[in-house]
């Protein structure tokens, strides 16, 4: 018995596949779950010991969208609808 190139040739079936949350081929077909966000599990896996995982995932990895514009709009106190004041 071979452990080298005869064995790779045997190689042709997928234990993961694309996750649906983290998008990932992390999800394990047989054991239903995957193995980097832990979906179907209602929270998101993390662990302190893993630094860069928690860079990956956290926020402003994304879009933002509510979040890039709250300091402006708290630092005029989260004023609606009023018009600037003309300068002189």
């Amino acid at each position: 018995m071979t452990k080298g190139t005869t064995s790779f040739g045997k190689r042709h079936t997928k234990s993961h596949t694309a996750c649906r949350r983290c998008g990932k081929i992390s999800f394990h077909i047989q054991k239903k779950t995957c193995s980097s966000c832990a979906y179907p599990a209602a929270k998101s896996r993390s662990y302190n010991w893993g630094k860069k995982p928690h860079g990956r995932r956290t926020t402003g990895t994304g879009r933002m969208r509510y979040m890039k514009t709250l300091s402006r709009r708290f630092k005029n106190g989260f004023r609606e609808g009023t018009q600037a004041k003309k300068r002189e």
